[in-house]
């Protein structure tokens, strides 16, 4: 089994970097993951941002984590098409050990702005996933990773998960991030078994793991009852602490464990306290794991043939279908009105299957469409 490095997610933001500073200083982060996407609109970086940028990469312990490809746009997009030129960029002056993306399409009208939701499991949004990791794996000729996400509208979407990431990332021999912030969501919001959830991952496919915290929020569709969000903005709960312990033994290609949370949940003394104690807890856990971890990884998840730089295949329906609903979660309608609109919509008894969405969770997405769209 590979031996985990305890990673923190820094970026340029500095209540994030207040709050990692006093673990710098223990040289307890062996590993930086940084969203190297979110840089691309902001010009230079700092000397001594890039200074520790640096620093990583020349020890072969810097990941990039992406956020605003949107994978599965049913349209090749100009935007996709600088993404990568950026990337390939980035990768010259801070070589990158991996590069991961989100999984799932960004809502917006170039789904560059907004949130990253669920697609249908077709061969279509197969193919196009596909050749877009390709893409990204030709740009930064490195190992390509997927994180699973956090939301979806019904449960078998949930279990189905774990299947349609290994058929995507195969052919490029690529490797999972377990967020297991996002299975923890998936656990409480359709009251699954967590035994039975990680079962339906392929496993031997993660090389990273994610911990972070979140919040509730109550919906008007199910008085009583609230929905789990991967916010990023609180401490980890402890039973993510308790899914990592658990995880870890089954994940013998694992190297990076990373604890994220973004600066806005970090503004005061106590919440920089309580992120240098959640890291600490998580790295104790890592020491433990480490004494039964002795051997080297049996994948390194490079490319297993080149890439033929073809042209991208697209689908016009599954990019009018995204339009649509971006429009509809966007809007400032309620989410029964939101869900007769579905029913008129054009993907209506389609695989987007919006007949069987729960009511509260296309609520959730409405919130998280528009909290998106006023950030950007």
């Amino acid at each position: 089994m590979t031996k985990l490095l305890a990673t923190a997610a820094c970026n340029l933001d500095a209540d994030m970097l207040n709050a990692c500073y006093p673990l710098f200083l223990e040289e307890k982060v062996q590993a930086i993951e940084w969203s190297f996407d979110a840089l691309f609109d902001h010009g230079a970086l700092p000397q001594w941002f890039g200074e520790l940028l640096q620093a990583y990469s020349q020890a072969k312990r810097l990941t990039g984590h992406g956020v605003f490809f949107s994978l599965f746009s049913g349209k090749w997009l100009p935007e996709q098409v600088q993404w990568l030129a950026s990337l390939r960029d980035t990768i010259q002056r801070f070589p990158l050990e991996q590069v991961t993306e989100h999984f799932g399409f960004m809502t917006g009208k170039d789904f560059h702005e907004g949130a990253p939701l669920a697609i249908p499991y077709t061969a279509t949004t197969l193919r196009i996933g596909r050749d877009r990791l390709r893409r990204i794996q030709d740009a930064a000729q490195c190992p390509v990773g997927l994180e699973n996400l956090a939301f979806a509208y019904t449960p078998d979407e949930v279990k189905r998960h774990g299947d349609f990431l290994y058929k995507l990332i195969e052919p490029v021999n690529g490797f999972i991030i377990l967020d297991l912030h996002n299975v923890y969501c998936q656990l409480k919001n359709f009251d699954l078994d967590a035994n039975e959830l990680l079962s339906l991952y392929p496993l031997h496919k993660v090389r990273e793991v994610h911990i972070s915290g979140g919040s509730w929020e109550r919906v008007e569709s199910e008085p009583g009852r609230q929905i789990r969000r991967d916010t990023h903005d609180d401490v980890v709960p402890a039973e993510v602490f308790l899914l990592l312990d658990k995880a870890l033994d089954r994940c013998p290609e694992c190297k990076y464990v990373v604890l994220e949370q973004l600066g806005n949940g970090l503004k005061s003394h106590t919440s920089r306290q309580q992120f240098y104690h959640d890291f600490v807890r998580m790295d104790n856990i890592l020491q433990q794991k480490n004494w039964f971890r002795k051997g080297e990884s049996q994948n390194d998840f490079m490319p297993l043939q080149l890439f033929d730089n073809g042209p991208a295949p697209e689908d016009e329906l599954l990019f009018n279908q995204q339009r649509e609903l971006s429009q509809i979660l966007e809007s400032g309608m309620s989410y029964s009105e939101a869900m007769q609109v579905l029913n008129r919509s054009s993907l209506a008894n389609t695989p987007w299957d919006i007949e069987h969405w729960d009511p509260a969770m296309l609520e959730t997405a409405m919130q998280i469409a528009r909290k998106w769209k006023k950030q950007v």
